[in-house]
C-alpha cells in the first residue's frame, strides 16, 4: 500500500491511518479465523460515542454507496480488551493470516475497502468539526 497516496494525493501510512478525529479510528485486524476491517468509535463517555455514531448514521447511504457495498453496524460492542465502543464493519471469513495461501484474498479484502474509506473519509470529516475535542 506505501505507493498508493490518499483520496486527496497526500502519503499516508495506511496501517496508522491518522483520522484527526480523537476516538474515530479505522482497524484492520487478522487472525487465524477471519480479517475485519472496521470504522471504530472509541470514546470513554457513552453519550459522546452515541452522537458520533449518530452523524456516521447520518452519513451511512454516502458510506455505503463509496464503499460499494454494505456493512455492518453495531452501536455497542466491546473490543477484545473489553472496552465498550461502536464499530462499522465488515468482515472476511474464513481467512487465515498465518496461511500465505490466503494473502492475495487478504490483501484483495483490505485495499479497496481501506482506500474507499479515505475517499469517504476525505470528504465527511468536516462533518464532525462541531464534535471534535
Amino acid at each position: 500500500m506505501a505507493p498508493v497516496s490518499s483520496f486527496d494525493g497526500w502519503p499516508v501510512n495506511w496501517v496508522n491511518y491518522k483520522t484527526g478525529v480523537k476516538g474515530v479510528q479505522f482497524k484492520m485486524h487478522a487472525d487465524n479465523r477471519r480479517a475485519r476491517i472496521a470504522i471504530e468509535l472509541t470514546q470513554t463517555d457513552a453519550g459522546i460515542r452515541e452522537l458520533f455514531f449518530e452523524q456516521f448514521l447520518a452519513l451511512k447511504t454516502l458510506l455505503h454507496e463509496t464503499l460499494g457495498e454494505e456493512w455492518i453496524w453495531e452501536a455497542q460492542a466491546e473490543n477484545e480488551h473489553g472496552q465498550q465502543l461502536s464499530r462499522i464493519y465488515r468482515e472476511l471469513a474464513p481467512a487465515n493470516v498465518f496461511n500465505r495461501d490466503d494473502w492475495p484474498a487478504l490483501i484483495s479484502f483490505f485495499k479497496p475497502r481501506l482506500v474507499a474509506l479515505d475517499e469517504f473519509w476525505s470528504g465527511a470529516q468536516y462533518t464532525f468539526e462541531e464534535l471534535r475535542d
